[in-house]
């Protein structure tokens, strides 16, 4: 298209989003079709000749917006860490072979960590365990220590532990301030895991929660997850970037340019596993120009008021109990029953589509996970959740007792 055409037509979509945003609470917050529904609507091959920008844009309400509307910094943590061991060990015992130590390596998280802590040590090699949580769902310093001496007096070498702020199932933070000196008194590597809770860090009553980061190597939190930027966002600190750099530094000479040994100019191909990457600061830095310091605070403030607002009406009905402490934006809730009784509730919860909530497991319990995340969220929408959440438990728990007089009778 040209330039005119071009205009035209970014006004049309502008418009589109927009009005997309402005109306998003009368769509279906789950598609409403079945895997594979796209193939039977699409042609079998491309056009020969160009289409038109309108036929395209039609497509889009029509065929592609009823369907479905990460971080490697864990792995990069662990590949260096891996790495760091492997050579000291080696410096102590030379007649040890890599693959030799390789064979004893640990990595360690809490029972609460995200799967992509495992993902990463599938991926490295190495052995993962997990490490039992409190019944805060933390992970406390006596708690690593232990499992640690185990492996140890075992013959194997520990070298990884991921610490996590904010854990997935419930929001939980495990205690650095105990873990930190343990981790670096054996010296083996502390990475942070702050993927979803790291944003509330912005603001300074809730900083208490990083007390004990100091003792981190490595520490990586998501923009993407609460701080208004579009997927994909990680960012990632490290206290020593030879740590990083040693792991994943290659010089072929077609890489190699004028500024290298200025000092002037950080190559992130020795950061990471791609060579190259996307422009992602960019749009953190439009986020962070766009609100401000203060707008964001009050986007995390909002969220986490909203969240206790949800705790309350939770509370305020005995059918319920709360299964987790609500410290930021997620509420971890059930009905008090047996587990298929809490799975009947999500099932007709999700199946209605007006909302949509994701479960876990706690202490062998199925919880239902409500999270504000919207940046468009208000008093309204919570409300709204609630009451549609409160007349489906009232209609299943008179389904189920129902049936079991039935079953009583017979």
């Amino acid at each position: 298209m040209d330039a005119a055409e071009f205009r035209k037509s970014g006004k049309q979509m502008v418009d589109y989003i927009a009005d997309y945003l402005e109306k998003i609470d009368k769509r279906q917050v789950f598609p409403d079709v079945e895997p594979g529904y796209l193939r039977p609507l699409i042609p079998d091959c491309a056009p020969q000749d160009p289409e038109s920008f309108d036929d395209v844009f039609k497509d889009i309400e029509k065929i592609i917006m009823p369907g479905g509307s990460a971080s490697e910094a864990t792995l990069i943590s662990l590949l260096a860490a891996r790495t760091k061991t492997i050579r000291r060990v080696q410096s102590e015992k030379p007649e040890l072979t890599e693959a030799d130590i390789m064979g004893r390596l640990v990595a360690y998280a809490s029972d609460q960590a995200h799967s992509s802590v495992e993902k990463a040590a599938l991926i490295g090699g190495v052995k993962i365990k997990k490490v039992s949580s409190d019944d805060k769902f933390s992970v406390c310093g006596s708690s690593l220590k232990k499992v640690l001496d185990e492996d140890r007096a075992s013959g194997l070498i520990p070298f990884f532990f991921c610490a996590t702020l904010g854990t997935t199932p419930c929001c939980s933070f495990d205690k650095l301030f105990d873990l930190g000196p343990i981790c670096n008194k054996k010296s083996f590597w502390m990475h942070i895991d702050a993927a979803y809770a790291g944003s509330a860090f912005i603001c300074p009553e809730f900083r208490h929660l990083l007390n004990g980061v100091e003792f981190a190597d490595s520490f990586m939190f998501n923009p993407h997850k609460w701080l208004l930027v579009n997927f994909d966002c990680s960012a990632m600190w490290v206290k020593k970037r030879s740590d990083i750099t040693s792991v994943f530094k290659l010089e072929p000479l077609y890489l190699q340019h004028q500024h290298q040994d200025s000092g002037l100019v950080t190559d992130y191909r020795h950061w990471q596993i791609p060579l190259g990457r996307r422009f992602r600061s960019l749009k953190l830095w439009f986020v962070l120009r766009m609100y401000g310091v203060r707008g964001l605070q009050e986007h995390i403030r909002k969220h986490i008021r909203l969240s206790h607002q949800f705790e309350d009406l939770v509370l305020q009905d005995e059918r319920f109990e709360i299964c987790a402490e609500v410290v930021l934006g997620l509420v971890c809730f059930r009905l008090k029953g047996s587990n298929e009784l809490n799975k009947e509730l999500l099932k007709s919860i999700n199946e209605a589509k007006k909302i949509h909530l994701v479960p876990c497991h706690l202490r062998e319990k199925f919880v239902l996970r409500f999270a504000i995340c919207s940046r468009v969220v208000e008093t309204t929408h919570v409300e709204f959740a609630w009451q549609h959440i409160s007349q489906l438990a009232t209609d299943l728990l008179k389904a189920w007792e129902q049936n079991h007089h039935q079953q009583h009778q017979q």
